[in-house]
């Protein structure tokens, strides 16, 4: 067998008690064996300056190493105002900048979102897939990770009780890892 699919995580979010977070920590549980699954967090990352593109700050420099050192990319966004949140959107502005040095290009990704309302973050995943285009990313289409009603499907230590979404996101990795395969081997031809 090849190497472990190497995959970064990163969540949209920073709130101590973050649902998204808590999914990532869900999928550190169910990554497959043949793929490792490390996370980053955006704490730390500063508002995007683009007089500040071509010297970014030392945790830009540390985000866009680790996004190149990984086959794939897997990410949880909460929704705030129908869309994606100012952190993720940030994070993602610095990664991608300046132009010629977008971080994310040809990267397969995973998205997955967890939300108090009853779209679990759809709208977020959505507004994120328009940005992928641009950026030139590969994005995996299924399954769809929605936690909906968040507060209910998670215990008090910010566990992913729900059976039904941990069996999604372990299909979400499993279909990450294998989406990547495909493109590494697409890459080599």
């Amino acid at each position: 067998m090849d190497r472990k699919i190497g995959i970064l995580g990163f969540a949209g979010s920073l709130r101590q008690g973050s649902y998204n977070c808590a999914l990532l920590r869900a999928a550190l549980e169910l990554v497959p064996e043949d793929a490792s699954l490390g996370i980053f967090e955006l704490e730390g990352i500063p508002p995007f300056n683009q007089d500040l593109e071509g010297s970014p700050p030392e945790k830009v420099k540390e985000f866009k190493r680790k996004i190149r050192a990984v086959d794939a990319l897997l990410i949880a966004t909460p929704e705030y105002n129908f869309s994606v949140p100012g952190v993720l959107k940030n994070a993602i502005d610095w990664a991608s900048r300046p132009h010629g040095d977008n971080s994310f290009e040809g990267k397969p990704v995973a998205i997955m979102s967890a939300s108090i309302g009853m779209l679990g973050g759809a709208r977020a995943q959505y507004h994120l897939r328009q940005s992928f285009v641009f950026l030139n990313m590969h994005p995996i289409n299924k399954p769809e990770v929605l936690v909906t009603f968040a507060p209910q499907k998670f215990d008090s230590e910010g566990r992913l009780l729900d059976e039904q979404a941990r069996k999604l996101i372990a299909e979400l990795l499993e279909a990450l890892v294998a989406w990547a395969r495909i493109l590494k081997a697409e890459a080599t031809r």
